[in-house]
């Protein structure tokens, strides 16, 4: 279901922070593309994944002690309720439900259950008479042809007007389109105004865009220090890239206050949980690295391979070594080399990783081809 505040985010710019202070060194090639991806004579060895040594600072698992004295009653840990005691347990009554005191807007009520042109005919009067919230609902559903013919023109206007009239998801809008000039005279002055309003507004797409033209126009610490307060703000109210910004900026930047900086793989973490790949991606490094918190192998296996099945390349080969040298999971042989041949097939070149694909037997690369083109063709 749609609504006002659920306006589409627009990046306008790429995400400068991850350009500026770097993500993951990992050396990226487009070779071209092989002949043939069939089986390949064999050169090398195998990457000894068996027993390989856990990263530095792992903890080796404790041995059993076979002469343990048992734990006195008192020194065992209470077991407290667990889920099947709470299994049918009455929940607590829900609060009273305040009565609705607005006024309720028929327009966006039909936008909200697809009735476009219901919304239209409630919506343009309104619009045409200067209300900021009809103009914009007018303008959005022009812009999306959602039940009319699409015309980004008079969607343009009806934007501006409803800007004009002090709607914030307008001005993020319209500002857009003044700073890349659809429709309208470019004018990057006025774009960078309407939209540091619309932010000071509370519009949160306007916050993460704003925070991004700060750092675009002073590259560096002095342009993610002006930026942060927005994107701190984009970020509170669930933009992904705002947060994985913030988690970064609260890492790596000189002089950020020291509670700030320990929230830096919460703000990753909540990046991640939203789906952003780039943020799982790191997620899972910091946790295998101990960046910004604790190690965790587990954790951090299990961030690399949604990243990796979501698509993201460099997670794909980064599960492969994981998998060859079973950090936080069991060795993997063919699963390793099936995430190598996505990431290959990607243009990330690995030298290690093809040296470890040939050292396989012929069974083990015809099954790790299969196991790839099927995740392809999932």
């Amino acid at each position: 279901m749609l609504s006002r505040s659920s306006l589409k985010l627009s990046r306008v710019a790429t995400l400068v922070v991850a350009v500026i202070l770097g993500v993951l060194p990992v050396r990226a090639e487009q070779p071209p593309a092989p002949a043939d991806e069939g089986i390949v004579p064999k050169r090398g060895r195998i990457t000894p994944y068996n027993g390989a040594a856990l990263p530095e600072g792992s903890e080796k698992p404790a041995k059993s002690d076979t002469n343990a004295k048992p734990r006195k009653a008192e020194e065992k840990p209470s077991g407290g309720v667990n889920i099947i005691d709470r299994m049918g347990a009455e929940l607590p009554a829900l609060p009273a439900e305040k009565p609705f005191a607005g006024k309720v807007d028929e327009a966006y009520g039909a936008f909200q259950r697809g009735y476009y042109l219901t919304a239209m005919d409630l919506a343009l009067p309104r619009a045409q008479l200067g209300d900021p919230a009809a103009q914009t609902l007018v303008a959005s559903i022009l812009e999306q042809g959602l039940g009319v013919a699409r015309n980004p023109k008079d969607a343009a206007f009806w934007y501006g007007q409803a800007a004009n009239n002090g709607d914030p998801a307008a001005m993020f809008k319209y500002a857009l389109i003044l700073m890349e000039g659809r429709y309208v005279k470019r004018d990057r002055k006025a774009a960078d105004e309407l939209m540091k309003k619309a932010a000071d507004l509370g519009n949160a797409a306007a916050q993460f865009n704003y925070g991004q033209t700060l750092v675009a126009d002073a590259p560096g610490q002095k342009g993610l220090k002006a930026a942060m307060p927005y994107y701190e703000k984009a970020a509170e109210q669930g933009i992904a890239d705002a947060q994985y910004a913030l988690s970064q900026i609260y890492l790596n930047v000189e002089g950020i206050d020291d509670g700030k900086r320990a929230r830096a793989r919460e703000w990753l973490a909540r990046a991640a949980r939203a789906g952003y790949d780039t943020a799982q991606l790191d997620m899972a490094i910091w946790l295998i690295e101990g960046i910004g918190g604790d190690r965790n192998l587990d954790e951090g296996f299990a961030w690399m391979r949604r990243a990796a099945e979501g698509g993201n390349v460099v997670a794909q080969n980064r599960l492969a070594h994981l998998l060859v040298n079973a950090i936080g999971t069991r060795p993997d042989p063919i699963e390793a080399a099936k995430w190598y041949v996505l990431s290959r097939r990607a243009g990330l070149k690995d030298d290690a990783l093809e040296d470890f694909y040939l050292g396989l037997n012929d069974s083990q690369q015809k099954s790790a081809l299969a196991a790839a083109n099927k995740f392809r063709s999932s």
